[in-house]
């Protein structure tokens, strides 16, 4: 899976990563770099940043990478979306789109692809970084400090017909699963 970031719609969505972007805007992608490298490392899914230049860029497309990720700074004069979607257009790989853009998630449905909102991917984000730091034995302590199996617990059952995700909710739900 190739998953396509728009990197500067991500880090003003998020909380933190906004926080780091006041401080300078090379902190801003600097923490997102960190947090995508983490993921990279976990799921070892093929990720392209695009980053705005199109105030202050150079003349052409910059790309660059770092840990494996490849990032591209879009030229003067040309938005981080036009170079999503010319990436989009090539039809390479399998892409997914992180961008709380509606034109740009709406376009990348349109080519046949995925796109995920902003907020959804950076919670998966920081369960990859996190993923080193927690404890999967597969067992839990309930309140009174007792362990028992995951499988060992009562689940409770819904009454009544269920409910069907729309075919777009399960494409979504399938995708995100992926990631």
């Amino acid at each position: 899976m190739h998953i396509i970031v728009d990197g500067y719609n991500l880090i003003r969505q998020s909380l933190a990563l906004r926080q780091a972007e006041r401080q300078g805007l090379q902190e801003g992608r600097s923490a997102l770099l960190y947090l995508l490298e983490a993921y990279r490392i976990h799921k070892e899914h093929h990720i392209t940043v695009v980053f705005d230049g199109w105030e202050g860029g150079a003349p052409t497309d910059e790309h660059d990478r770092y840990a494996g990720i490849d990032i591209i700074y879009s030229s003067l004069g040309k938005k981080a979306d036009e170079v999503i979607k010319e990436l989009l257009a090539k039809r390479a790989d399998d892409f997914v789109v992180v961008s709380s853009d509606r034109e740009i998630a709406s376009y990348a449905t349109r080519c046949g692809y995925s796109a995920i909102a902003s907020l959804d991917f950076e919670k998966k984000l920081y369960e990859a970084r996190n993923v080193g730091l927690s404890d999967n034995t597969g067992k839990a302590e309930d309140d009174r400090g007792n362990e028992e199996e995951l499988g060992d617990r009562i689940s409770t059952k819904k009454k009544g017909p269920p409910r069907k995700p729309s075919r777009a909710q399960r494409r979504l739900q399938k995708i995100i699963k992926k990631l």
